[in-house]
């Protein structure tokens, strides 16, 4: 697929094309499949077990590309199997996946070719959004960094992957630069809707929107709930256990479980953030919308004046909340009342039992579907970096204000929800900075982070002085340990440099640290909790990027442990560790996300369209009921986000079960009943290992 004005840059039709491509823990082979130019292509075996194996091209002079809107290649997936990969193009041998480059990442769909397209001249970001609207024949890959590039100086690019526990394979093949313009002018509508496009569910108007909720009233009376489910969404014919009157968990038969108040057993199927969306920056961008309510109208009442965004070019300005003004379209003046009420109609028909994190407060206590209650610790307290520190840095607990910011924290969310049987438990922060990258950093970021503290202005710093100490009494043992020439103690006081090849001994210290620090945390707000809401669970911190030492405190203080984990399923074997911890397990968010019905961005994890991502749903919920220690997981999230990009990151994924105009996917809500239908059967014929 090229026009003249495209520039090839490799096809791989010689033995000498190899010579081109730098295989960085990766093999390469020449093969006839999946060939879309010539007659070879290349195939990449991207090799287990190690960090970022790639495909690199690098340029002995530098390239320039200034003339080129795009990075083009056609990349087939010969496996069954979803395969997620990132590209990445640099402008400077310095860059590091933030900085002098700009990154994305895709999903290759299974047994399929795609033509993919990297924006080199846009960058998503620069217009305050991840993906861009698509360029027929292309799925476009959105970027994951803010900036602009030099195009008049590339030095490099890849096609890579995170590390990975077993052997993945792609295919590539006419890699080029191509030309296209493109223009953001009225590409929404009204209704918060792509207006360049056709599909089925796309509301024409507002008369649309109520035709179609009277349409749904009807579906859901005929279908109010799943057979076999008590009134909170436990197992009805379950075996009866003790009930306490609480939200609990226990063992049964070698496998986990959530108890009921009433003593039944629960698989916590979860959705999140079920509330009335987010709003998108019309400032600096009005012109992308083609109708907004003037002042005065009462739709007006969902702009709003945000600041503090977390990325993109604007950082504060008006906004509008698309999703909320179609529910007083659509709902009338008591549309708050009328769609909560409807909303929870919705989840008992469709067979979700537990409303997830980030939910509107208007959902706890609300004596019909049980609800997770969700807190962030915030205040003045001291961090410490963990060198990877995309929401922030990590709690510093060892500072004694911690305890104090977790108490504030926490009281409001306590006293609303602690005398409420239908709440869960708690998750306490969310994706924390537990690690920074690769195998050393990633295991040991935060144990590097505190000695690169000043000690007189880090309790952390200070704290892991102190094991140092203990355990080695004099300096001088420690540098034989640790390889280092310290002359004396405090000469650790200022930050510190470590040589690059660690000991065997110094790991197994760092380790020790981050352990110890994991518990502080861990203990505190667990202490807390106790205090505060004595009888609802603490569901732990939702890991995303994590060091065992952290997980295996978290294992010994928490009731469950929780993990985010965006998969086409759950891998039982990366998540082996498990079994030694025989802790209970709940995935805090989960999603797919398809380009079939006007959305930009596919997600974290793609979907061919919306068939795919409906059978996706079934396929990942199946894999949590098959692991005896998961008792639940969450999808991410209730309705799409903004097309235009949510105002404080730019995210505008397809990943609600509910589209901006309220109107559910049939695919996705059909996937659900099947799924929820059939899950107690399915988790009673599990064995525990």
């Amino acid at each position: 697929m090229q026009t003249p004005q495209d520039q090839l840059l490799y096809s791989f039709e010689t033995p000498e094309s190899l010579a081109q491509a730098t295989a960085n823990h990766t093999r390469l082979h020449r093969v006839t499949q999946g060939v879309s130019q010539g007659k070879r292509a290349l195939k990449v075996e991207f090799l287990p077990d190690v960090d970022w194996p790639n495909l690199m091209f690098r340029a002995e002079e530098a390239w320039n590309w200034s003339r080129y809107a795009a990075l083009a290649f056609d990349l087939t997936n010969p496996t069954s199997e979803p395969v997620a990969f990132g590209v990445r193009v640099d402008d400077d041998p310095r860059a590091d996946g933030s900085r002098f480059c700009r990154q994305g990442s895709g999903s290759a769909p299974p047994k399929k070719r795609v033509s993919y397209l990297f924006p080199l001249a846009h960058n998503p970001m620069d217009y305050g959004m991840r993906g861009l609207p698509g360029i027929r024949g292309y799925t476009l890959i959105g970027t994951s960094n803010e900036g602009k590039i030099n195009l008049h100086h590339i030095v490099a690019f890849q096609i890579f992957m995170a590390r990975q526990n077993a052997l993945k394979t792609l295919i590539v093949d006419n890699i080029r630069l191509i030309h296209y313009d493109q223009t953001f002018h009225g590409i929404v509508d009204s209704l918060g809707q792509y207006s360049r496009g056709k599909w089925s569910g796309k509301m024409a108007n507002e008369e649309a929107m109520r035709k179609h909720l009277s349409a749904e009233k009807r579906e859901l009376a005929r279908s109010p709930s799943l057979p076999d489910m008590d009134r909170y969404g436990g197992w009805k014919s379950g075996p009866k256990r003790n009930p306490t009157g609480w939200f609990r968990v226990e063992k049964i038969n070698g496998v986990w479980w959530l108890i009921t108040p009433d003593g039944q057993p629960f698989f916590s199927a979860g959705i999140d953030c079920v509330g009335m969306g987010e709003a998108t920056f019309i400032e600096k961008r009005g012109t992308m919308f083609q109708s907004l309510p003037a002042e005065g109208d009462p739709l007006s009442r969902h702009f709003a004046h945000l600041s503090g965004a977390h990325m993109g070019p604007i950082k504060e300005g008006k906004a509008f909340n698309f999703y909320a003004a179609n529910l007083e379209r659509k709902y009338g003046k008591s549309y708050s009342e009328l769609w909560r009420e409807h909303t929870l109609k919705r989840l008992r028909s469709w067979g979700f039992n537990t409303i997830g994190n980030w939910s509107s407060w208007d959902f706890y206590q609300n004596g019909q579907v049980p609800y997770v209650a969700t807190a962030h610790v915030q205040g003045d307290h001291k961090r410490i970096s963990s060198g990877s520190d995309y929401w922030g840095k990590m709690h510093d607990p060892y500072d004694p204000a911690f305890a104090q910011s977790v108490r504030r924290s926490l009281e409001s969310v306590a006293n609303r929800v602690k005398e409420d049987s239908w709440c869960l438990g708690f998750f306490v922060d969310n994706e924390l900075s537990w690690a920074g990258a690769g195998e050393e950093g990633g295991r040991y970021g935060l144990a590097y982070g505190a000695l690169g503290a000043n000690a007189d202005e880090s309790p952390a710093k200070r704290a892991f002085l102190e094991q140092l100490r203990k355990k080695y009494d004099d300096v001088h043992k420690l540098n034989e340990a640790w390889g280092t020439e310290f002359h004396r103690w405090h000469d650790l006081d200022a930050p510190v440099s470590l040589p690059p090849n660690p000991t065997a001994a110094r790991p197994q210290d760092m380790g020790a640290f981050v352990h110890a620090f994991a518990l502080r945390y861990f203990e505190t707000i667990r202490d807390v909790l106790r205090s505060l809401a004595p009888n609802h669970l603490y569901l732990g911190c939702r890991f995303a990027w994590y060091s065992l030492d952290a997980v295996e405190a978290c294992a010994k203080v928490c009731d469950v442990l929780s993990f985010n984990i965006y998969a086409p399923k759950v891998d039982h074997a990366a998540y082996g560790f498990l079994s030694r911890l025989d802790k209970p397990v709940i995935i805090g968010e989960f999603h797919f996300g398809a380009l079939d019905r006007g959305m930009f961005h596919t997600g974290l994890v793609a979907a061919e369209n919306q068939r795919e991502r409906a059978r996706m749903y079934e396929q990942y919920l199946h894999s949590v009921l098959d692991h005896p220690q998961m008792i639940g997981c969450h999808w991410f999230q209730y309705v799409d986000q903004p097309l235009t990009g949510r105002w404080f990151d730019g995210e505008n994924y397809n990943i609600g079960f509910v589209t901006i105009t309220d109107t559910p996917y049939p695919e996705m809500v059909q996937s659900a009943r099947k799924t929820h239908g059939s899950m107690y059967s399915r988790r009673s014929r599990l064995k525990g290992r």
